[in-house]
C-alpha cells in the first residue's frame, strides 16, 4: 500500500495511551488491595506463562522517567487510566490518599512538562470485592462507580483535560462475562448482557457525578471499541443479517443507551431467549444519556460474519479467541448461530489482520451517524516480534519498519476520514511502552518504547523516533 502524505492541522491533539494493571505494578503497595486482574492472573491457566501484572513495567516507580519520555516524543496529550482498588481498596468507602496523590503527581507532572492529562476511570481492574458481591451484572457495582467518579473528579479537579468513563464496556461483558477470557472469567450470557447494562449505566453516574463536581462544561468522553464487521456475502440476507445482529449486540448495545437514550429494539427482541432485561429499570436509559464532548473509539482490526446452519464446518478467523471478535454471546442469539469466516492477511503478532480501511469505514460511518459528535481515535497499534540488535551506541535497538508501516495505513485512514467530513480531532497511539497484555502477559509487544523485563530499561523503538517525528512536522511521511 502506498500513501501520498497528508498534512495535520496544528490543534489536531497527538497523544499515546496505557492501562494502569497494565503498567503500574506496586500491586500491594500504599493501601492498593486486588482487582479482578489480580486474581485472574495469579489463577494458574489463565494467562500465558503465568505472568501477572505485579512488577508490570514499574511505572508507579518510574512514572517521572516515562513523563521524561512523553516530553522528549512531543505528546500533546497522554492518556492513562487510574486503578479504583488504589483509590477505594474494596471499591467502597473513604479515598485511599495515598493513591490518590500518585496519580496527582502524575497529572502535575504533566501540566509541568506541557502535555494535556486525558484520564480514564476504568480500564477493567475491578476491585475484587465488588466482583465477589457480583460484579458488573450486579446493579450496585454501577451505583459504587459513580461514587468513585465523583472522589476522583475532587481529587484531581481542573487539572484534567478529558474525563473518560469507561474503556471498551464490551471487553468488560462479554470477555468479562461471557467468552471468560479476561477477568473475572465468567460464562454466562445473560450475566454478559446484565454486565453490559451496568456499564452503560455506570457512564452515566459518573458522567454525571464529574459534571455536578467539576461544572457541566466540564470535557466528558466514553472510549469504545467498536466492531467493524463485514458479511461473508454481501449479496446474501442471512450474511447482512448477521452482520446487523452482530451490531446491535455488539455495538449498539453501547451506542444506544449512551448517544440515543435507549435500547435498539431488535437487539431486546435477538437477545429475549436469553433475558428479559428485567434489570433496566426505569429511567436508566435516560440516566446513561449524559451529553459528551468526544467519543473515543478504538480500533485495531475487521471481521467476517456469515450466518451458520450448525452443520457445516466451522471456520474461524486467524486469531479467532485472542481477538476482539473472540467466542461470545453474540455467537448465538435467538438460536442464530453466527460463523466467523477467516479474514485475509497479513496479521499482527495478535493475529489480527491489518485493515486500515476499517479504521477510515468506522470513523466515517460513525460521523454520518452522530454528526455533531466529535471523534478521537483513543487506541490504534499493533503487536510484532520485534527483533532487538545493538546499536551503533551498544544500547538495544528495535528496527520495527512493520510497526511504522501499520501506523502509517491507519493513521492516512485517519486523514483521508477527515478529509471526508468526520470530525476527528486527535489520534492516541497503543501503546507508549511493551506492557502486560492480559491473557497473553508478556508475549506481546504493543510499545513503540521496549521494555527490558529483566532491567526494566526504556529504549526507544524505530516508531518512537518516527512518531516523534510525525508530531513534530505534522506531516505523515509519503510512502
Amino acid at each position: 500500500m502506498t500513501t501520498p502524505g497528508r498534512s495535520f492541522p496544528a490543534d489536531f491533539v497527538w497523544g499515546s495511551a496505557t492501562a494502569s494493571y497494565q503498567i503500574e505494578g506496586a500491586a500491594t503497595e500504599d493501601g492498593r488491595t486486588p482487582s479482578i486482574w489480580d486474581t485472574f492472573s495469579h489463577t494458574p491457566g489463565n494467562v500465558l506463562n503465568g505472568d501477572t501484572g505485579d512488577v508490570a513495567d514499574d511505572h508507579y516507580h518510574r512514572w517521572s522517567e516515562d513523563l521524561d519520555h512523553i516530553a522528549r516524543m512531543g505528546l500533546d496529550a497522554y492518556r492513562f487510566s487510574i486503578a479504583w482498588p488504589r483509590i477505594q481498596p474494596g471499591g467502597s468507602g473513604p479515598v485511599n490518599q495515598k493513591g490518590l496523590d500518585f496519580y496527582s503527581r502524575l497529572v502535575d507532572g504533566l501540566l509541568d512538562r506541557g502535555v494535556k492529562p486525558v484520564v480514564t476511570l476504568y480500564h477493567w481492574d475491578l476491585p475484587q470485592e465488588l466482583e465477589d458481591a457480583g460484579g458488573w451484572p450486579a446493579r450496585d457495582t454501577a451505583l459504587r462507580f459513580g461514587e468513585y467518579a465523583e472522589h476522583v473528579a475532587r481529587g484531581l479537579g481542573d487539572r484534567v483535560s478529558t474525563w473518560t468513563t469507561l474503556n471498551e464496556p464490551w471487553c468488560s461483558a462479554y470477555l468479562g462475562y461471557a467468552s471468560g477470557a479476561h477477568a473475572p472469567g465468567r460464562r454466562n450470557g445473560a450475566d454478559a448482557l446484565a454486565a453490559a447494562h451496568h456499564l452503560n449505566l455506570a457512564h452515566g453516574l459518573a458522567g454525571r457525578a464529574i459534571k455536578s463536581v467539576l461544572g457541566e462544561n466540564t470535557p466528558l468522553s466514553v472510549t469504545l471499541n467498536l466492531h467493524v464487521t463485514r458479511p461473508a456475502d454481501p449479496d446474501s440476507a442471512a450474511d447482512r443479517d448477521a452482520v446487523r445482529q452482530l451490531d446491535a449486540v455488539g455495538n449498539r448495545v453501547f451506542l444506544g443507551p449512551m448517544l440515543d437514550g435507549a435500547y435498539p429494539a431488535d437487539l431486546l427482541e435477538d437477545t429475549r431467549t436469553i433475558t428479559d432485561w428485567s434489570f433496566v429499570q426505569d429511567g436508566d436509559e435516560a440516566t446513561c444519556h449524559v451529553p459528551l464532548d468526544v467519543l473515543g473509539i478504538n480500533y485495531y482490526s475487521t471481521a467476517k460474519a456469515r450466518r451458520w446452519d450448525g452443520i457445516s464446518p466451522r471456520e474461524q478467523p486467524k486469531g479467532h479467541g485472542d481477538s476482539p471478535f473472540s467466542p461470545w454471546v453474540g455467537d448465538d442469539v435467538e438460536g442464530q448461530l453466527i460463523d466467523y469466516p477467516p479474514v485475509p492477511g497479513p496479521y499482527t503478532a495478535m493475529g489480527w489482520n491489518i485493515d486500515p480501511s476499517g479504521m477510515y469505514d468506522l470513523l466515517t460511518d460513525m460521523s454520518r451517524r452522530y454528526p455533531d459528535l466529535p471523534l478521537m481515535v483513543t487506541e490504534n497499534g499493533a503487536a510484532f516480534d520485534d527483533a532487538v540488535s545493538t546499536g551503533p551506541d551498544g544500547r538495544p535497538a528495535v528496527h520495527d519498519d512493520d510497526r511504522i508501516a501499520y501506523l502509517t495505513g491507519h493513521i492516512d485512514a485517519v486523514a483521508r476520514a477527515r478529509e471526508d467530513g468526520a470530525d476527528v480531532r486527535g489520534y492516541f497511539l497503543w501503546s507508549l511502552l511493551d506492557n502486560f497484555e492480559w491473557s497473553f502477559g508478556y508475549d506481546r509487544r504493543f510499545g513503540i518504547i521496549r521494555v527490558d523485563y529483566d532491567t526494566l530499561e526504556r529504549t526507544w523503538k524505530d516508531s518512537a523516533h518516527w512518531y516523534a517525528e510525525l508530531i513534530r512536522t505534522r506531516q505523515l511521511p509519503a510512502s
